[in-house]
């Protein structure tokens, strides 16, 4: 146990921030460095037998097959063009206002977050469909991009989120909590990316001209596409919250309720059923292999005391709760600008949550705190990665526009992080209400 030490456990980070810059994969990359660690700690044949007890574990969690069933949903829906009947309907109902359109962005982003539950791919499908109807009506490129490229981001905090599945199973702490916490956070992240909208269009009227108005006829019919959409995430999303149903059993009803929609529209063909389990079965797979090595690796950094040695640091600077948050989201959003957000959550969430929770916050409150930086991370030049998806889908526009359009929306999430640390009860009083 020579080895067990603090020094240890910080080389072993270096390690795995080498190989991840490298291009390393992140599952493969967790995995080996926390068995190579283990196995200088422990010895070869505990550390191996430490980590089979520890595969063994996590995929015997019943928690586990949340994921697989809410990405199921979430490729079904996507079969279904639901991303492009949310936007429609919103464009349709404020799309004729100074700046509408970006509204109808973000809160086409919200709906097919909460259905997808993954930043890129929310950025992806309703950039695809939004960005060609602003360009159509005279949207400067920089409130377009931007607008989509924040908007999307929403992936990942709006309930039901792969992000928060994932840290929960992490963290050992109830996903369903961690749903519930993130519905505040969520809508007024939402509504803080509006008013950034609000103000520019009223600071530069040009850059969203008002269009024509949509009669109802033509609203209400779009509304009728999706209302058995809205229903049945809100009734996933509600169930959980009220706890009248586990997550797991949420996730059950979504994917049977995807289906039978699906269904109802006659668009559920063999093909696109294949193409469902496919698509769920790879993605299910890079995330089980990434959470086993994050626990493993978790394992490793607890044997060498590095999150306690953390914890001590912090204590001796006496930053107090308050200055000992922003230090650390100073800390996830540097690394936020150079990591992928799954990495940022894997490598750090074993060495800050000891620290939070030492600060007399809660896992839940943290997993909400580490996914908001996470988002940050995607839209922080110079290397966001929603802001290269953005690039993909509007060809037209250089990356320095895209990087122009995204700042305004950036300062304010920089805002709405600092309101969650001055302000834990956006994220702890609805649980605890429901609870």
């Amino acid at each position: 146990m020579m080895y067990a030490t603090a020094a240890t456990g910080l080389v072993g980070i270096l390690v795995l921030l080498s190989i991840l810059l490298l291009g390393g994969r992140i599952g493969a990359a967790l995995g080996l460095v926390g068995l190579g660690g283990l196995a200088l700690i422990l010895g070869p044949e505990a550390a191996l037998i430490k980590s089979g007890v520890v595969v063994i574990e996590t995929l015997t969690k019943y928690e586990l097959g949340t994921l697989p069933l809410f990405l199921f949903m979430a490729h079904i829906f996507f079969s279904i063009d639901a991303s492009r009947d949310l936007f429609d309907a919103a464009a349709k109902m404020v799309g004729h206002r100074r700046g509408g359109l970006a509204y109808a962005g973000v809160a086409g982003c919200a709906g097919f977050g909460a259905i997808n539950g993954s930043s890129l791919a929310t950025t992806a499908t309703v950039g695809l469909v939004a960005y060609p109807e602003m360009k159509r009506r005279g949207y400067d490129d920089t409130i377009a991009t931007g607008s989509i490229a924040a908007g999307g981001t929403l992936g990942q905090m709006i309930p039901p989120s792969g992000a928060l599945i994932v840290f929960g199973i992490i963290a050992e702490t109830s996903i369903g909590s961690l749903f519930t916490a993130a519905i505040i956070p969520g809508i007024t992240q939402a509504l803080f990316y509006a008013a950034v909208i609000f103000l520019l269009v009223r600071w530069k009227p040009g850059i969203a001209p008002a269009t024509e108005r949509t009669p109802w006829p033509e609203r209400l019919r779009s509304l009728s596409r999706i209302w058995e959409i809205v229903l049945l995430i809100a009734f996933v999303i509600g169930g959980i919250a009220a706890g009248i149903i586990s997550p797991p059993e949420a996730a059950a009803i979504g994917s049977a309720g995807a289906l039978l929609i699906a269904a109802l529209r006659r668009r559920l063909t063999r093909a696109t059923l294949f193409e469902a389990f496919h698509e769920t079965l790879r993605t299910s797979g890079l995330i089980y292999l990434i959470i086993v090595g994050a626990l493993v690796f978790s394992v490793f950094v607890g044997v060498t005391g590095l999150a306690d040695g953390a914890g001590a640091l912090v204590e001796y600077m006496g930053l107090g709760p308050v200055g000992t948050l922003i230090v650390l989201a100073l800390v996830l959003l540097l690394l936020g600008s150079v990591l992928d957000g799954l990495a940022l959550m894997l490598l750090t969430t074993p060495i800050l949550l000891p620290i939070v929770e030492a600060q007399g916050l809660s896992a839940i409150w943290f997993g909400i705190f580490i996914t908001r930086a996470m988002e940050i991370g995607f839209v922080h030049p110079p290397l966001g990665l929603n802001l290269y998806i953005i690039q993909g889908v509007a060809k037209d526009v250089s990356i320095t526009n895209i990087f122009r359009g995204v700042l305004p929306f950036l300062a304010s999430d920089f805002v709405h992080l600092l309101l969650i640390i001055l302000f834990p009860a956006m994220v702890l009083w609805l649980p605890g209400v429901l609870a």
